[in-house]
């Protein structure tokens, strides 16, 4: 279940009817690598991960919302090395460019908000910050505080910051080089990756782009987040 969910203890527990500390040391006893190691395709160790000492949650919802930009490749029409194996194959020469999806986490309840755009521009994000807070809103959340990572598009672009003061919120920044600061949303692109983009084959873009939104509704009102005690994000709102 590990190596073809690629879940941790908290998930694969209560899917096997066994408690989560029970799994743990199974994993470990076979030496199976933890997920934060791996890649999130393939499931092979490519890395160590840096984590934070310091661990915080606002205590109310909107208090903070995580905002960042995924970029991940398109696929080709017929599907790419994940359908045919790498190498030669369908449109193999074809170069069919990238999605960026756009993702919004608020701190407290784990509730998320993305979309898949064309681009990361500054008026892009701004766009999609203000369509965030609105559906934010629709759940009852209003945004004070907005983090993000320190790229051009959302420090120095106008757009960006005219979305800010519409909303009504305040723009901080992570310190420079460290983006477990943006920690939430950063996760949450992992997530997005082993459970959305990667987690099947799509034999076209619009295959996988349609599937986003079904996801996405899934991760928010029925999937088991480990961080706020095996309950979906939805469930944190009064």
């Amino acid at each position: 279940m590990r190596r073809d969910e690629r879940r941790g203890q908290d998930w694969i527990g209560p899917e096997l009817g066994i408690p989560a500390r029970t799994v743990g040391p199974i994993l470990r006893r076979h030496l199976v690598p933890l997920l934060h190691t791996c890649d999130p395709l393939t499931g092979e160790v490519i890395r160590a991960s840096k984590t934070t000492a310091v661990r915080y949650e606002r205590d109310t919802p909107g208090d903070l919302v995580h905002v960042d930009v995924k970029k991940i490749g398109r696929i080709p029409n017929g599907g790419g090395w994940k359908a045919h194996g790498r190498g030669e194959r369908p449109n193999y020469k074809r170069r069919v460019g990238y999605d960026y999806v756009h993702a919004a986490v608020d701190d407290h309840t784990r509730l998320a908000y993305a979309e898949i755009l064309t681009d990361e521009t500054g008026a892009t994000c701004a766009a999609f910050l203000t369509r965030a807070a609105d559906f934010f809103a629709e759940h009852g959340i209003s945004i004070r505080q907005v983090i993000s990572d320190n790229a051009l598009n959302d420090t120095r672009s106008r757009d960006f910051a005219d979305a800010i003061d519409s909303i009504g919120a305040q723009h901080i920044t992570i310190k420079a080089h460290c983006p477990w600061q943006n920690g939430k949303v950063e996760r949450f692109n992992r997530t997005v990756q082993t459970e959305w983009a990667y987690h099947q084959v799509f034999l076209t873009n619009d295959e996988r782009a349609t599937a986003l939104a079904p996801w996405l509704d899934y991760y928010n009102t029925r999937r088991r987040h480990s961080a706020i005690g095996g309950l979906p994000p939805i469930s944190r709102l009064s």
